[in-house]
């Protein structure tokens, strides 16, 4: 059953049913705002015999207090409080949601401002809110027979500055609903979410004052972006490309730019994958959700900034009208290309889409983004993603927005002899470089179609899909990029 979660921020909580949410530190494992919602005192019990300490993360809860208009009263850990990152505070809001169960009112309570900060009680919200999403849209049997679909909360946070933690939360409202719109685009069916269907999804963001301009198959005929549009050949299903415009900043200021991969589904094509698995590639356009996502983000909390998201849509599939192993084709870039492996499809719809990038915008920054190779799971497991960079600046600001957010990235290395390994004998490269750094020799593929702009790849395939569950996401879809990026934007490019 999915929660539609209703937030507020209140100075003072009235208590009537419900559950009544409280912190406790190492220090104070019951606060005075604890005891406050507990005449009967029952939460010292209660933690004697759970054991609670007041450490981060750790919960305890009291079903049925007596004396008080509460249903129920928990208490989190926040451990030491001024050791807490934002993170940290996030992943205490997701454990405020797990404890919501089937309670439809819910108080936190949270004392004086201050204690803690209203920064901290915005980003308890967002955990909160980012830890209740759940894609169910398609189940019609619900686990319960009087299930009606969807449980609605509300939850008030009771904080001394109400109003700073609105205006605060606000902000962090658009990277939920950036977050939400990433997740949604990855959890989609193939078979709801095609090229065309995605495109229009994106269109949708015209209304938050995003220009979105869709070419179709023909516009990229003549623009000869062959290595995108063979991609799509044994698809039924027309590619697109989406170009996303969000002009916040100074007219004089160059965009950064966004560049996501498309795949809507991924069976290798001519080079079909093995069937056990194949059902996880619906999720193999995480690179383009991501940008969309941003892109929401970004507009919907008015960033003051230039930002250009580009996402190139197609669909990979065996027919007789299929691209074959040993074809050639030209990039937009001029470039040839020789198809060792239909399977590294990825690669090729990036390239015309970095080109078409670079020739129309010229951006101060370009960063792509694609579920590319397994190989960079094998190196990184699903806690890391691949970072590849020309540019140190850059890789380091990413790596900084990586550890804030926690969408971390690991740099690894670009070179010439890594390069050699996707040079062909019969057209300028080979679309991949056999078995060893399959991550790297990807990277370097791209790197051939970037010219003096500072770029970065990020290769998500560990960590938009299928990842380790967090205090913050249960779902299959995580939304990874979103919030990496857009404190990327917050930190390096914002006027």
């Amino acid at each position: 059953m999915s929660m539609s979660i209703e937030i507020s921020f209140s100075k003072t909580a009235k208590i009537s049913g419900g559950l009544v949410v409280a912190i406790g530190s190492l220090a104070s494992p019951v606060s005075d705002a604890a005891r406050s919602a507990d005449s009967a005192g029952q939460l010292d019990k209660a933690i004697k015999v759970a054991g609670f300490t007041g450490k981060s993360f750790s919960t305890v809860d009291v079903i049925a207090p007596v004396e008080t208009a509460a249903d129920r009263i928990a208490l989190v850990g926040t451990g030491d409080p001024a050791k807490l990152t934002a993170h940290d505070w996030m992943r205490i809001g997701g454990k405020i949601c797990k404890l919501i169960g089937k309670a439809e009112k819910v108080a936190v309570l949270l004392g004086d401002a201050g204690a803690p900060s209203s920064e901290a009680a915005a980003d308890m919200a967002l955990g909160l809110l980012m830890r209740s999403y759940d894609f169910d849209i398609y189940k019609t049997k619900k686990k319960d027979d009087d299930d009606t679909g969807s449980q609605k909360v509300s939850v008030v946070f009771q904080h001394g500055d109400a109003g700073e933690c609105k205006k605060l939360f606000a902000i962090r409202q658009a990277v939920s609903d950036g977050v939400t719109l990433a997740r949604n685009l990855v959890n989609e069916p193939a078979n709801v979410l095609g090229p065309v269907e995605f495109a229009a999804r994106a269109k949708e963001l015209e209304a938050l004052g995003v220009e979105v301009e869709i070419l179709t198959e023909k516009e990229m005929k003549k623009l000869k972006m062959e290595a995108l549009l063979g991609v799509s050949l044994g698809s039924v299903r027309p590619p697109r490309m989406a170009i996303m415009s969000w002009m916040g900043g100074k007219a004089k200021d160059k965009p950064v730019a966004f560049v996501g991969k498309g795949v809507v589904f991924d069976t290798g094509g001519i080079s079909i994958k093995p069937a056990a698995g194949m059902e996880d590639m619906k999720g193999d356009m995480g690179g383009a959700a991501a940008v969309t996502g941003l892109m929401h983000t970004l507009a919907a909390r008015k960033a003051k900034v230039n930002v250009i998201g580009i996402i190139g849509l197609v669909e990979n599939m065996p027919d007789g009208a299929a691209q074959r192993p040993g074809d050639i084709v030209r990039s937009m870039s001029g470039q040839t290309i020789e198809i060792i492996n239909t399977d590294a499809e990825g690669r090729l719809v990036l390239c015309d889409a970095l080109t078409y990038c670079q020739e129309r915008f010229k951006p101060s920054v370009m960063i792509n983004l694609a579920t590319l190779t397994g190989a960079v799971m094998v190196a990184l497991g699903q806690h890391h993603a691949g970072l590849f960079s020309n540019d140190d600046k850059l890789s380091e600001a990413l790596s900084k927005a990586g550890e804030a957010t926690q969408e971390r990235v690991w740099r690894l290395p670009l070179g010439p002899d890594y390069d050699k390994m996707i040079d062909s004998k019969f057209a300028d490269m080979k679309n991949t470089g056999g078995r060893y750094a399959g991550s790297i020799t990807a990277a370097q593929f791209l790197a051939r179609f970037v010219k003096d702009t500072p770029w970065a790849h990020l290769d998500i395939a560990g960590t938009a899909m299928g990842s380790p569950a967090t205090d913050i996401n249960q779902s299959w879809a995580s939304g990874f990029g979103v919030r990496l990026l857009d404190e990327l934007v917050r930190a390096n490019y914002e006027s």
